[in-house]
């Protein structure tokens, strides 16, 4: 019996933030997002395998990770 499986990766934007960045020093937009892994079986998506939180400057790029508690905050803040 031939079985099929693999991780799949996806990336998804949380939210838009306004940062000062740590790299430039420019204040600019920052995505937040998260980019996880999951286990597939027969090309279907089954559990959560990582998860990661990151942001990054739209002005020179850098990509910086966050804390999942970190994120949720970032999160929270700019819904209100």
């Amino acid at each position: 019996m031939l079985v099929i499986f693999g991780v799949k990766r996806y990336l998804e934007q949380l939210a838009m933030l306004s940062l000062g960045c740590p790299n430039c020093g420019t204040t600019s937009a920052h995505p937040l997002r998260r980019a996880y892994s999951k286990f597939t079986l027969f090309f279907i998506p089954l559990f959560v395998v990582s998860s990661r939180y990151q942001v990054q400057c739209t002005y020179c790029g850098l990509v910086s990770g966050v804390s999942k508690q970190r994120a949720l905050e970032l999160r929270g803040a700019s819904v209100r």
